[in-house]
């Protein structure tokens, strides 16, 4: 039997191989269209039951077993798997496009809406059926015939372009290899550091060191080599990959032109003014002008304390590193300096203070407290021996959710950390609850030396951002698939979760019980604890302008801009530049051609939703400072409110009714040290 049609339990990896794509998706694509013909041919009024629920069943599966085939090409790729991808990639995108375009199912779903049932729906219901109907609108449903088709294949060549976007990604970073042969060239690398490069060298089977562009790899160097040249020669390859720089068929210049052209074909075809405006239709903001000016009004709260930290860093590189022109490929090494010299303390002092062991039961430990949870290691079938699998169980030992971790980077895995679903939470038919499941995936560097990992704080960051995604997609209440877990939360609100859960490892209660230092066994000392706290906001107004920045250019860009008229993607960052940033980088650096977020991550005219959701997710936490951060009171409210709805209602209602009032951006601008004091 074709593993990929197996939806009795977990995917089966080790026995799923390339050649099982195209059968499995061709079989259920086939399915579902001769079901849905079935459904369009019934005269009956729809319900929930006859219409919905089906049509729900047979998309689920689907969804199910395309699911893997996408996680393992993000996790595992390879030549074969990545054309069995790409060679399906345009079927999944057509048949999505097809019932987004469907006018016989907007009636049908128009008819329930207006049936005597949907008064007597739950709440759940009645939202799924809201978003169906916003949704093809959206998805061109009311299109005439030959606009259809047009948009249709707009769609499918979004998808491959995407695709290809990643790809490139991908492959550029995996080609590009620098061997140190002289042990000089690295003074100032951290010795764990150079043992990961000695050891990649040797498998390599080459003398010296051998250094990548994966981020365990390349930030270290930028962050820590004294080797100016050094430094610059790998910024300057991390800088220009997937560019003209570059194998020109590996270059994203001509793909990023054909996506924003794309999508603003794809908004004028449904009525929109452009993409930016089609975006924010299924968003928490309203146009595309409130998201600008909401970050323009934050980057002028900030600029003030980014010029500051600018001064203070270029003054601090001219008089004690000798660098009188600080340029890009300097900036992570003076900060690094600056942060030891003023709060005397560095990043890899704090590092080794953070195994793997340690901040994983520290993590879990947090959960446990604050939800009344239990997580267990568990069994399953993985894709990768370093993988493992965890299982959450209530209070009482019932089965809440199950995920597996992937933490570290290889050649096969694309780059930064992410959260996925594999199995979503609904009631079956015979009554059960499907139990969810999710994948969670970082970058981290991998044990050397048959000790366990250690992680940055800014690492232990990630793990808890990634992991408050899981719990909003675990922890989720709601019986019904398409509101179930982050389905339906708008996009704007689904870093809620994630940034909220950021805020516990600033907490001395929490790291206390998830530090032991990786030589010596101690816990991390208070006095090192005080000096990182007061480190927390160094340097924060210039890393608010950055995300300022690359949410403006997204938005403009996919609102306010037109490719081949007058100037390009790139001449368009610039702009933005000028008017947000106060650190500019050099003229080579491509920042575009690998900006996967908006290109091919589902961020498009979205990346503002990290700062938007910052808001929401600082004021939240607020109510745990004021009642105390380990409050298993507030915690369970959290879960209700937020965690547990999942999309069946508005994100600002389950924020509201969490909060007690309305958000207030005076909890972020005091996480981030933007209020004077």
């Amino acid at each position: 039997m074709n593993p990929l049609l197996d939806f009795s339990g977990l995917p089966r990896f080790a026995e799923i191989k390339p050649e099982h794509v195209a059968p499995a998706i061709e079989q259920l694509l086939d399915e579902n269209r001769a079901l849905i013909s079935r459904l369009l041919a019934d005269d009956s009024l729809p319900t929930w039951d006859t219409f919905v629920r089906p049509m729900e069943d047979a998309n689920e599966r689907l969804g199910r077993a395309w699911g893997p085939v996408g996680h393992l090409n993000a996790v595992m790729n390879s030549p074969e798997l990545r054309d069995a991808y790409n060679s399906t990639l345009p079927k999944i995108t057509a048949y999505y496009a097809e019932l987004g375009q469907n006018l016989a199912l907007f009636q049908k779903f128009k008819a329930l809406r207006n049936s005597p049932e949907f008064a007597g729906l739950s709440a759940a219901r009645k939202k799924i059926i809201e978003n169906e109907l916003r949704d093809f609108r959206l998805g061109g449903a009311e299109l005439p015939d030959d606009k259809k088709t047009r948009y249709l294949a707009v769609q499918e060549r979004q998808s491959e372009l995407s695709s290809r976007f990643s790809d490139n990604i991908l492959d550029a970073t995996n080609e590009y290899t620098l061997v140190i042969e002289n042990r000089g060239e690295l003074d100032g690398l951290p010795e764990d550091v150079l043992q990961t490069a000695r050891e990649a060298a040797q498998a390599a089977e080459k003398t010296g060191w051998l250094f990548t562009l994966k981020a365990p790899s390349y930030l270290p160097v930028m962050q820590f080599a004294d080797s100016r040249d050094l430094r610059e020669k790998m910024y300057r390859a991390y800088a220009t990959r997937a560019s003209e720089f570059g194998k020109p068929d590996l270059d994203n210049t001509p793909l990023m032109d054909e996506i924003v052209t794309l999508r603003a074909e794809e908004a004028q075809l449904l009525g929109f003014k452009n993409f930016g405006e089609l975006s924010l239709a299924a968003k928490m903001a309203e146009t595309p002008q409130q998201v600008v000016d909401f970050m323009r009004e934050l980057a002028q709260r900030a600029r003030p304390f980014a010029e500051k930290d600018l001064v203070e860093l270029r003054e601090f590189a001219k008089t004690k590193l000798d660098i009188n022109d600080m340029r890009s490929w300097d900036v992570a090494y003076a900060s690094e300096k600056l942060r030891e010299q003023r709060y005397a303390f560095s990043e890899q002092e704090v590092k080794q203070y953070f195994p793997e062991d340690a901040v994983m039961a520290g993590l879990f430990k947090l959960v446990e407290t604050l939800f009344g949870l239990q997580i267990k290691p568990a069994q399953a079938p993985v894709w990768h021996e370093t993988v493992r699998f965890f299982d959450i169980r209530d209070a009482k030992g019932g089965l809440v959710g199950q995920f597996y971790f992937d933490l570290y980077a290889r050649n096969s895995k694309r780059g930064g950390a992410w959260m996925d679903d594999v199995i979503t939470r609904r009631r079956l038919d015979n009554g059960s609850i499907q139990t969810p499941v999710a994948y969670l995936n970082c970058n981290f560097s991998a044990p050397v030396g048959g000790k366990p990992a250690v992680f940055t704080h800014d690492e232990v960051q990630t793990l808890f951002h990634e992991f408050g995604h899981g719990l909003h997609h675990l922890l989720t209440e709601v019986e019904d698939l398409g509101v179930s877990g982050i389905n339906g939360v708008e996009w704007d609100a689904v870093e809620l979760p994630s940034q909220f859960m950021e805020n516990f490892c600033w907490e001395w209660d929490v790291l206390q019980g998830m530090t032991r230092h990786a030589d010596t066994n101690e816990k991390l000392p208070r006095a090192l604890f005080d000096k990182m706290l007061a480190a927390k906001n160094f340097q924060s107004g210039l890393a608010t302008l950055r995300q300022i920045e690359f949410a403006v250019f997204d938005m403009l860009m996919h609102s306010n801009f037109n490719v081949g008229q007058g100037k390009t993607i790139l001449q368009l960052l610039d702009e933005v530049r000028a008017e947000v940033a106060v650190l500019i980088p050099p003229e080579f650096n491509r920042f575009p051609q690998s900006f996967s977020h908006i290109f091919s991550g589902g961020y498009s005219a979205g990346y503002y939703s990290y700062k938007w959701a910052e808001v929401l997710s600082a004021d939240a936490y607020s109510l745990f400072e004021e009642h105390g951060v380990l409050n298993p009171e507030i915690g369970a409210r959290f879960r209700a409110e937020v965690l547990a709805m999942g999309g069946a209602r508005p994100a600002m209602e389950s924020f509201t009714a969490f909060r007690g009032r309305a958000p207030s951006i005076d909890a972020l601008l005091r996480h981030n040290g933007l209020i004077e004091a």
